[in-house]
């Protein structure tokens, strides 16, 4: 079983680097090679295009993966299928240096074989899943004292870090959107597999559908995954991904590790050996992820003609009998004056 989850986990990697590779990257490639041609014209349709694309590959590859991902919740602990999240990681690198030429360093390599190193440590020292009749046995897990302290705790810090922190620290601080994404995911998590469970049991032959318990769950799964994906996007909009990916990936898994733990009791009756081996594992992956991230090229806009001058830039130089003299960046020749007074756009 555990197997099949690692299968489930890859899945949503690739599927995405593939749309990417056929859907978008062909539409990319017209854009970069004529972006002199496009900077030269005062409206573009390059954007537009390049947008179309995106939202076609988006829409083919987050279902495929996001299936993968539910299925991988339904049949396998949470500390489990969370952690192997950082084999799409290692999917999207090798993926990306095949297809779309994007070198991978040594530091990279390394990387993933940390990432892969750790992956196995947890799928050898993960617990079984608990077995569940019906969505009444989860509802009694999620209703025990401990997982109700616990969610408590998490809408207060989630209230906190949005009605006070963000408005302040956002834009500065790294650790606002985050934190609200990843206390909110782990939530996210629980609701999604008590969901999957329920249309498990249903497809067996048990109606898990006539239990209000079922829709309670699917209502704080929707909440949840709406205020998740907008301040991940602000997240993404706000600071380069290289950070905010291992950042996101450390403090998401640890806080859904933690929830599982509290509800569903995963690590009951492990030994001591196998939970430290677990631990180990988490960290050889969180090590790995972080080195892969450090050695990505720095992201660049594709096209920036949407918001940027569309002229040249001209410098001004004084000469030598005070007239004014202008030079533009296309041209060859200049005279020898070195005084520069400034620099601006003409819009």
């Amino acid at each position: 079983m555990h197997v099949y989850t690692c299968i489930y986990r890859c899945t949503p990697a690739i599927s995405r680097a593939l749309f990417w590779r056929w859907s978008l990257a062909p539409s990319l490639a017209p854009a970069l090679s004529s972006r002199k041609r496009v900077s030269e014209r005062p409206v573009s349709t390059a954007p537009v295009l390049v947008l179309v694309d995106m939202a076609t590959c988006w829409s083919r590859s987050v279902i495929i993966g996001e299936i993968s991902n539910f299925v991988a919740y339904i049949y396998a602990p949470a500390v489990l299928v969370t952690p192997l999240g950082a084999l799409s990681i290692i999917v999207s690198a090798v993926l990306a240096h095949f297809m779309l030429k994007e070198k991978l360093q040594k530091m990279g390599m390394l990387g993933c074989l940390l990432c892969i190193v750790g992956s196995t440590i947890i799928v050898l020292h993960a617990p079984e899943e608990r077995s569940i009749s019906s969505v009444e046995e989860i509802w009694e897990l999620a209703t025990q004292p401990a997982f109700l302290l616990y969610t408590a705790s998490a809408i207060a810090t989630a209230l906190v870090l949005i009605l006070y922190c963000a408005p302040r620290y956002g834009q500065t601080n790294i650790i606002v959107y985050i934190g609200i994404c990843s206390v909110i995911g782990s939530l996210t998590v629980m609701s999604i597999k008590a969901i999957g469970i329920a249309i498990k049991l249903t497809l067996e032959g048990t109606n898990q559908a006539k239990y209000f318990q079922t829709w309670i769950f699917a209502m704080v799964a929707i909440t949840c995954i709406i205020i998740q994906l907008n301040y991940l996007n602000m997240a993404l909009d706000t600071f380069n991904t290289a950070i905010v990916s291992p950042i996101y990936y450390a403090l998401f898994t640890s806080f859904t590790i933690l929830a599982s733990a509290i509800m569903f009791k995963d690590y009951s009756g492990q030994s001591a050996s196998s939970i430290a081996s677990e631990l180990c594992g988490f960290i050889t992956v969180l090590s790995g992820t972080a080195v892969l991230h450090s050695t990505r090229d720095p992201e660049t806009p594709l096209i920036t003609d949407l918001y940027t001058p569309l002229s040249p830039k001209v410098s001004w130089y004084i000469q030598g009998n005070g007239e004014l003299w202008k030079q533009k960046d296309e041209d060859e020749s200049s005279p020898s004056f070195i005084t520069i007074l400034r620099q601006d756009y003409f819009k």
